[in-house]
């Protein structure tokens, strides 16, 4: 008979414990096992009986649990490896343990020698030859067991190992999946700090950049969590530390006073602390010149405080902590020299922009004009229709690059006053090919192409360069070709004088479905033109209410549509 109580011992110790049941069953004598509380974990009997046990005993017992339960107890308190109890030293018991702790007791019940009356030497001789070999079982038992509990020990160190290994992994990989140059320094910092709290319990963790505030370069608090104090003297105090530790050949600072007084005098809330760098490689102003042997200086720290599930921070929280800090380094510069890219862009743009309104000064700013208007009525239209932002950014760069071709027209041409020639307004018509073809082994422009290239067909068919139709026309061509003409209308030219804002919304209204899309067109008149005529001059913070957001800034922004 197998009875299994109660499970308080682990599965492998209580496998072992079974099988030497098993084998010792074998030669008719009961096996028990209990913990350290007096409890029965499993009892196996050979079908024997008990010692010093009649029918009339039995049948008072409750449970098996009382008949062995003060041996096992008795065993418990003595301690010994092996023990003989009962009044006829009937019982072999042996402790358990795990780690040097008793943990329960393993029994033995020999039972009684039973022979006939004339009882021989050679039985009783027999007998306690058994008991010799099942004490020798017990005492292998015993250190099997040891051995078991060892084995699975290391086996739920190793598997807490790999169960944390595996959340870092988790941590750097979600930081890698989510490092687009497009996300704010706040952002993703802040993200870095929530994926390490969940896997390193601290009281407080922060990440602070290098920063110019009022000219002046400093650490500044980028992201964080939890309870922790960062200000101007404790950073710098801090950052200080930090790259002496790190120019002594360390990989970061750790500091606590479980092993010895703290290193460092710190804030009386901090128990123990660990800071670790964050590396850039780009340029280095003072205070934050000091620059590593490879070259690398520090850009900004990772600092936590106050390990709560044990006593302090470690080598492994620290390679941990170096490798998220090196991942939000490789963030922050990516951006970095993604902003200067797009700067670059910009600028570029820009100065295109502005070669071309500088060879005719009755058209200066008209390029800017025209992505303002493009903008406007791309916002008008995705009010109606489906039209993503990023669509809308492209539109705008379309209408800032719309006479990009004209850089291949003579100056003379573009400031005449008189009538053009037909040689001198071909090239005129020409523009629109010329600015396509130059923008277009820019992969990167190829959607804002189509705007360059049509902003003069009209949907009656009487544009120019290919005479293209109605839907022909895509939209990008038709809002920029009428944002182009309403701005040509309202500005002063060498052959004529500016409108009003009636006159060219009147002459818009008279040319819908011949010059202009219907539905372009009434979208841009059923607008508040007023306004915008009004606010045109402020650029587009006012326009569009993002008073943080200016013109340069926007143009940025929708650059970032074309190089993320």
């Amino acid at each position: 008979m197998l009875c299994r109580v109660k499970k308080s011992l682990g599965l492998s110790q209580l496998r072992l414990l079974e099988s030497f049941g098993r084998r010792i069953n074998k030669f008719g004598v009961n096996f028990a096992v209990y913990d350290a509380y007096g409890g029965l974990v499993l009892l196996q009997n050979a079908g024997g009986e008990k010692s010093g046990e009649n029918a009339a005993e039995k049948a008072e017992r409750e449970s098996y649990t009382q008949l062995y339960a003060p041996y096992a107890r008795d065993c418990i308190e003595k301690g010994e490896s092996i023990c003989r109890l009962g009044r006829h030293n009937q019982i072999l018991a042996a402790v358990l343990k795990s780690g040097g702790e008793v943990v329960g007791a393993a029994l033995i019940d020999l039972g009684e020698q039973k022979t006939a009356a004339d009882n021989t030497k050679q039985a009783i001789k027999g007998h306690y030859k058994l008991a010799e070999v099942l004490n020798e079982m017990l005492e292998l038992l015993t250190e099997n067991f040891r051995l078991a509990v060892k084995a699975e020990e290391q086996i739920d160190m190793v598997s807490a190992e790999l169960a944390q290994v595996y959340e870092e992994l988790v941590v750097l990989h979600k930081l890698g999946t989510n490092m687009k140059v497009t996300e704010s320094d706040a952002n993703f910092l802040q993200m870095a700090c929530d994926c390490l709290a969940d896997i390193v319990s601290v009281e407080g963790i922060a990440i602070l950049l290098e920063k110019a505030v009022d000219g002046q370069r400093q650490l500044v608090l980028t992201a964080g969590l939890g309870l922790i104090d960062m200000d101007e003297h404790i950073t710098a105090v801090l950052y200080n530390r930090l790259a002496k530790e790190i120019s002594d050949g360390k990989e970061a600072l750790l500091d606590s006073e479980v092993d010895s007084p703290f290193k460092y005098d710190w804030p009386g809330s901090i128990k123990n602390i660990i800071a670790v760098p964050l590396f850039g490689k780009g340029r280095a102003e003072p205070p934050f010149s000091e620059k590593t042997q490879d070259g690398a200086h520090i850009i900004g720290l990772m600092v936590a405080i106050n390990r709560i599930d044990k006593p302090d921070f470690d080598s492994t929280d620290a390679k941990l902590f170096n490798s998220v800090a090196s991942g939000c380094a490789v963030f922050v510069e990516n951006g970095r020299l993604f902003k200067d890219l797009k700067e670059l862009f910009i600028g570029s743009l820009k100065a295109l922009t502005s070669s071309i309104d500088a060879k005719d000064q009755y058209t200066r700013g008209h390029s800017e004009r025209v992505a303002l208007l493009s903008r406007w009525i791309a916002d008008k239209l995705a009010e109606k229709e489906p039209l993503s932002e990023e669509q809308i950014h492209k539109i705008y760069l379309a209408g800032l690059l719309h006479d990009i071709g004209k850089m291949g027209i003579s100056e003379l041409v573009l400031r005449k006053k008189g009538k053009l020639t037909e040689e001198e307004f071909s090239q005129i018509r020409a523009h629109p090919a010329v600015g396509a073809n130059i923008l277009s082994g820019i992969k990167q422009m190829k959607d804002i192409v189509p705007g360059i290239l049509c902003h003069h067909e009209r949907v009656d068919g009487k544009g120019y360069p290919a005479g293209l139709t109605g839907e022909q026309i895509p939209l990008i061509g038709k809002i920029v070709g009428l944002a182009d003409s309403f701005d040509a209308m309202t500005s002063k030219r060498t052959y004529r004088c500016a409108m009003s804002v009636e006159q060219a919304l009147a002459e818009i209204k008279k040319g819908l479905g011949t010059q202009f899309d219907e539905k372009t067109g009434k979208t841009f008149l059923d607008s508040d033109v007023y306004q915008l005529w009004e606010l045109i001059q402020d650029g587009i913070s006012e326009i569009y209410g993002t008073a943080d957001l200016s013109l340069a800034e926007y143009g940025a922004v929708a650059v970032e549509t074309l190089i993320r």
